[in-house]
C-alpha cells in the first residue's frame, strides 16, 4: 500500500497520503456497526474513491449481549484506483468490545490501527469473550499493532450531558463517536452524515442532536488528544466520468427488475416470502409502487412461486426470490413453469448450507440445485451477476431471456453480492433496450389457436387469458406438442422433453461470447462465477503484471454456456476454478467440456481472499 506524507501548518497533525485503506468496525449486533459502515461507505462513495463492502452479521435478530457469536462486523476498502473486493487484510480495526477484538484481532495486518473501546473490558464482557484477563494489558500479543485504547461509553456521555436524554439512550450513540473518530483519522467529511441524521430523525430532533454531538465529540478526540500523531487521506479515483451511487446488489437487482418493467410498458409482479439474504430486495421493490410494481408477500415459499406462476399466466413481468432453503420449497412449481413454459425470473441469493445453515454467510452451492433440483427433465437458464452493481443487467437479462424464449429463468446471486456495496455509474436511460413483447391476439390462418406452436427458437407464443379465441390449457400434465391438450403418449413425451431441452440450449445462439483477460493461450486459466469474480480478477491481473501466463474468464451464463467456452478451455495447459463450494462447477465443466480442471474450495461463509487466489495460482504454475 503506498503512502506519503504532506506537509500540513504549523501546529496542525501531519496527514500522510494513502492509496487503499481497509476499515472493520465490529461490534456487538446492538452496537450499531452496519450503520456506522454503512455511513463510511456512503461519505467514501460521495467523495469519490472506488469503495467495496463486506458486512458481516449473526444470524440470530438478538444474539447475547458481549458473546462471541453476537459480533457484528462492516468492512470496508475505499481506494483512489480500481479495486474489486473490500481487501485482504485490514488497516484499522475497531473493537467495540472484547468479543469484537477476540473475533477480528487475526485479520488486523502487523502494524495495522487497533482502536478499542476500553471501557466495555469489564469483567463481565471479558468473561463472555473467554478471556482470562484483559488482552489490553497484555503488551506482548498487542505489541505488533498501534493500539489506542479509548473510552468511547465515557466519552459518549460527556458529549451528551446537556441534552435531556437518559444514561441508556446516550450509550446507544458510541458507535458515531467511533465514526466521529475514524472521520477524522481518515480525513472524511462528515456533512453528508449530519444530514442524513437530520433527515432521518427530523420528527425526534433530540435523538439527531445527540448522534451529531457523539459524531462531532468523536472528530473532536481525534483532533485534540495526544496519542494521534497523524491522520490520513485517500485521493478521489479516476472513475470513468458520469454519475454515480452507491448500490447494494439487492438493490441493483430490485431496481434492474423495475427499470426493464417500465421500459417494457408492464406490471412487475413480484411475489415472495421473506428469508435471509434475500429479504431485501422485496423491501426494496415494494417501494417502487408508483413505477407499476406490485409486491405480494405469500404465506410461504410454495405459495410466492404459484404465485409467480400465476402472474405469469396472467401475462405480466413475473419475479420471485429466496435463498437456498426456499428454493427447495419452490421446486415443484418451477416445474409447473417449467412444463407450462412460461416466463419468469426467480432468484436464489445463495447462503451457507445445507438446511438453515449459515443464514448470514455466503456460499456458492445452489448451482447444482439450480441445474437439477426439480423432479423429472426440467432444464432451465441459470444466470450469474459478478458485482453488486452487475446485479442491474444481469437482472434485465434474465427477464429478457425469460420473455423472449418462454421459459423460467434462474438469477444467482449470493450472500456477499447481496449484501456489499460498491460505485455504480446510473447508465443513461437511452442505452436501456426494453423487451420486445408480442402477446397474439388472432387465430392463426387455419382459424385456431396453437399454444404450443414455436418458431425457430422453438418459443411458445404468450397469449393473455381472456383474449377472445385464444382459450387454451394449462396445468402440470404433460402437454400434446401444439395443441396443448393433455396426452399421455409415449412418443409426445420423448418428443416434448427433447424439445423444452433444445430450446434452452438454443438460448446460447443469443448470448455474449465469453471473454478472457490476459493472454490467449497459455500455462493457466482460471475460472470464475458469482461472487468469487472480484479475488480472482485481482489475482490474476497481479499474476499477469509479474509476467506469468494466467489468464481468466468469468462465466455470467452458466446453462447453457456461451458457445465458445469450450474452445477457451481447451487453449490453456491448466484450468483452476475456485468456488465457495466442493466444486459444482468444476463438476459441470469436466462433465461437458472433458477438461481436467482443479478446484479450489472454501466453505467457511467467507468469500476468497487474493491472497489465496494467488497462492493456488504460483502452485499450480511451480508444477
Amino acid at each position: 500500500m503506498a503512502s506519503t506524507e504532506m506537509a500540513t501548518p504549523s501546529g496542525m497533525k501531519p496527514i500522510e497520503e494513502m492509496e487503499t485503506v481497509v476499515i472493520r468496525f465490529c461490534g456487538d449486533s446492538g452496537d450499531g456497526m452496519q450503520l456506522a459502515g454503512t455511513q463510511f461507505t456512503n461519505v467514501s462513495a460521495a467523495f469519490g474513491n472506488d469503495v467495496s463492502t463486506l458486512p458481516d452479521f449473526p444470524a440470530e435478530i438478538r444474539a447475547p449481549a458481549g458473546s462471541l457469536s453476537g459480533v457484528s462486523g462492516f468492512q470496508i476498502s475505499f481506494s483512489s484506483k480500481d479495486i474489486f473486493t473490500p481487501g485482504d487484510e485490514v488497516d484499522t480495526l475497531v473493537a467495540m468490545n472484547p468479543a469484537a477484538l477476540k473475533t477480528n484481532l487475526a485479520d488486523l495486518k502487523r502494524g495495522g490501527t487497533l482502536i478499542v473501546n476500553e471501557d466495555a473490558f469489564d469483567k463481565s464482557n471479558l468473561t463472555k469473550a473467554s478471556y482470562d484477563s484483559n488482552p489490553l494489558d497484555d503488551e506482548e500479543s498487542l505489541a505488533g499493532y498501534r493500539l489506542f485504547k479509548v473510552p468511547m461509553t465515557r466519552l459518549t456521555k460527556d458529549a451528551l450531558s446537556e441534552l435531556d436524554i437518559s444514561q441508556r439512550e446516550a450509550v446507544r450513540c458510541k458507535n458515531f463517536f467511533a465514526l466521529g473518530l475514524v472521520y477524522w483519522l481518515y480525513n472524511r467529511d462528515s456533512k453528508p452524515t449530519v444530514d442524513w441524521v437530520n433527515k432521518k430523525f427530523s420528527k425526534l430532533p433530540i435523538v439527531a442532536e445527540a448522534n451529531i454531538r457523539a459524531l462531532k465529540g468523536g472528530r473532536n478526540y481525534g483532533d485534540s488528544t495526544e496519542a494521534f500523531t497523524v491522520h490520513y487521506k485517500v485521493s478521489k479515483a479516476d472513475l470513468p466520468p458520469g454519475k454515480y451511487r452507491k448500490i447494494t446488489g439487492n438493490e441493483a437487482l430490485a431496481m434492474g427488475l423495475a427499470t426493464i418493467a417500465k421500459l417494457s410498458n408492464k406490471t412487475l409482479i413480484y411475489s415472495g416470502y421473506p428469508i435471509t439474504p434475500a429479504s431485501d430486495i422485496l423491501h426494496e421493490l415494494s417501494k417502487l409502487k408508483n413505477f407499476n410494481v406490485k409486491t405480494f408477500q405469500a404465506e410461504d415459499e410454495i405459495a410466492a412461486m404459484s404465485a409467480a406462476v400465476g402472474a405469469a399466466f396472467g401475462g405480466e413481468l413475473s419475479v420471485t426470490a429466496s435463498s437456498g432453503p426456499g428454493i427447495c420449497l419452490k421446486g415443484e412449481a418451477m416445474g409447473l413453469g417449467a412444463i407450462t413454459e412460461l416466463p419468469m425470473v426467480i432468484i436464489d441469493v445463495q447462503r451457507g448450507g445445507p438446511s438453515t445453515g449459515l443464514p448470514t454467510k455466503t456460499e456458492q452451492s445452489d448451482l447444482l440445485l439450480a441445474m437439477f433440483g426439480r423432479n423429472g427433465e426440467s432444464p432451465l437458464p441459470i444466470i450469474a451477476p459478478a458485482t453488486p452493481g452487475d446485479c442491474f443487467e444481469m437482472a434485465q437479462q434474465a427477464m429478457r431471456i425469460a420473455v423472449e424464449h418462454m421459459t423460467p429463468v434462474i438469477l444467482l446471486s449470493d450472500g456477499y453480492i447481496a449484501n456489499g456495496a460498491e460505485p455504480w455509474q446510473i447508465p443513461d436511460v437511452s442505452d436501456l433496450t426494453p423487451i420486445k413483447i408480442n402477446h397474439p391476439t388472432e387465430l392463426n390462418e387455419d382459424g385456431i389457436y396453437e399454444p404450443y406452436a414455436r418458431d425457430e427458437n422453438l418459443t411458445r407464443p404468450w397469449a393473455i387469458p381472456g383474449t377472445t379465441g385464444l382459450e387454451h390449457r394449462v396445468g402440470g400434465l404433460e402437454k400434446s406438442n401444439i395443441s396443448g391438450n393433455v396426452s399421455y403418449d409415449p412418443e409426445n413425451h420423448h418428443d416434448m422433453t427433447l424439445l423444452r431441452a433444445k430450446k434452452v440450449k438454443l438460448i446460447a445462439n443469443r448470448l455474449p461470447a465469453q471473454e478472457v483477460l490476459g493472454p490467449k493461450t497459455g500455462d493457466l486459466l482460471v475460472v470464475s462465477w458469482g461472487g468469487t469474480y472480484g479475488s480472482v480478477r485481482t489475482a490474476v491481473s497481479h499474476a499477469i503484471e509479474e509476467g506469468k501466463s494466467v489468464a481468466h474468464a468469468h462465466i455470467r451464463y452458466l446453462n447453457p454456456f456461451p458457445n465458445n467456452l469450450g474452445e477457451i478451455l481447451k487453449k490453456y495447459d491448466q484450468i483452476l476454478i475456485p468456488e465457495l463450494n466442493m466444486g459444482q462447477l468444476r463438476l459441470l465443466l469436466r462433465s461437458e467440456f472433458l477438461v481436467d480442471a482443479q478446484g479450489l474450495n472454501k466453505i467457511k461463509g467467507k468469500p476468497f481472499l487474493i491472497s489465496e487466489i494467488s497462492e493456488k495460482i504460483n502452485a499450480m504454475l511451480a508444477g
